[in-house]
């Protein structure tokens, strides 16, 4: 399990890790009953508070979606149904798309230059499939 931090996003810290275990469990990477790092060793491992990921985990739980257990430890409750797993999976792709569009307003692109080149690479990924994907490492 990787987590990707983004500290001068300005998307609080919390948000990106609960967000990124959504996204985790709507692609299969995390199944029912797997068991997620305790809130000290990932707070360890991401060099953040221990409050912030107590924070995300709380919110979590609060969701149905994990469950902390006293001296056992945090675990992914039952698979989600298909309704929620599109719901997370929206979520993340509404997530993304703010991250990405934020960045661009920050780097001073207008709306019309990223609508422009996104039209033109999603035409690209259309017509290509995964191959475009391949190529685009390239460049």
């Amino acid at each position: 399990m990787k987590f990707q931090l983004d500290f001068r996003s300005g998307e609080p810290i919390y948000t990106q890790i609960m967000e990124q275990i959504q996204q985790m469990l709507a692609s299969g990477e995390l199944q029912q009953g797997d068991q997620l790092p305790t809130v000290r060793q990932l707070a360890t491992e991401l060099r953040v508070n221990f409050n912030t990921v107590a924070r995300a985990y709380r919110l979590l739980d609060e969701a149905g979606l994990i469950s902390t257990q006293q001296g056992r430890g945090t675990y992914i409750l039952d698979k989600p149904s298909q309704e929620t797993v599109q719901r997370l999976r929206q979520h993340g792709l509404e997530s993304l798309t703010r991250r990405y569009l934020a960045e661009a307003a920050h780097l001073d692109y207008s709306p019309q230059e990223v609508a422009e080149l996104m039209v033109r690479h999603i035409r690209a990924w259309q017509e290509q499939g995964d191959q475009y994907f391949e190529e685009s490492k390239d460049t």
